[in-house]
């Protein structure tokens, strides 16, 4: 990546009601693969007690709280703040790409509209997210397996031993084997990791970080029926075995 590309501006918008706040530190690592996180905004009702804590986590990330207050029971003030944020940060054109924070399908329609001026949008949310919006997301990150990823890399043992222990589960061969057929193989069968990766990308929200794994390379040596070599220029290349 080149000076241009690293300063490229991110907006990451949190919806404080719905996330969990100790995965702020790994989402900002993740963002900075887009550019610089230069605009960070939490929004939510920061006079409830649930919320009370965000007061120590926006102070030491940089983050602008937003506060809404409930006007109406069962109407959410947060989600309309952050859509509308979201809308005039797209419409000023000084924002490259966006970080919607939060379990909510409600952002569905946002996130679509971003993406229609070619956005990039990254997703965190839980588990449970609904799988609309995670559907709609150039990528989909769970947060609390990535808090498990990064814990897990931080004790990785000094001999570089594999710190994931996410087993590979259906769905995921599923999609990288089609994503290795597709992707354009030489006459041995054997595939650019990268290329794979973007297939699988393209397919569905694919992120690695949701199955314990903190990169593709690692991803593809702990699979079954796969083997990964690094050529000449350190670029590696992956072959499925019979």
């Amino acid at each position: 990546m080149d000076n241009n590309e690293s300063l490229k501006n991110i907006a990451l918008l949190i919806d404080a009601d719905n996330v969990n706040p100790a995965a702020i530190d790994p989402v900002l690592t993740v963002m900075a693969e887009l550019g610089q996180v230069n605009i960070r905004r939490a929004y939510g009702n920061f006079a409830k007690q649930a919320l009370t804590k965000w007061d120590t986590i926006t102070n030491r990330y940089g983050i602008r709280p937003q506060q809404q207050f409930d006007v109406s029971k069962g109407k959410n003030a947060t989600d309309m703040a952050m859509t509308i944020d979201a809308i005039d940060l797209l419409n000023q054109g000084k924002v490259d790409g966006f970080g919607i924070m939060s379990s909510d399908s409600d952002f569905t329609p946002l996130v679509t509209r971003l993406r229609q001026d070619g956005i990039v949008v990254y997703g965190f949310g839980s588990a449970k997210t609904p799988q609309a919006f995670k559907s709609v997301c150039t990528r989909f990150i769970d947060v609390d397996q990535l808090i498990k990823t990064t814990q897990a890399a931080e004790t990785a043992t000094t001999a570089g031993e594999s710190a994931t222990t996410a087993a590979a589960d259906t769905e995921l061969m599923e999609l990288i084997g089609a994503a290795y057929k597709e992707a354009k193989r030489d006459e041995e069968g054997w595939a650019r990791v990268q290329q794979v990766g973007q297939i699988a990308g393209n397919r569905s929200s694919f992120d690695v970080r949701n199955y314990g794994f903190s990169s593709l390379s690692a991803m593809f040596r702990n699979l079954p029926n796969f083997k990964v070599e690094r050529r000449e220029g350190a670029e590696l290349w992956v072959k499925r075995l019979r």
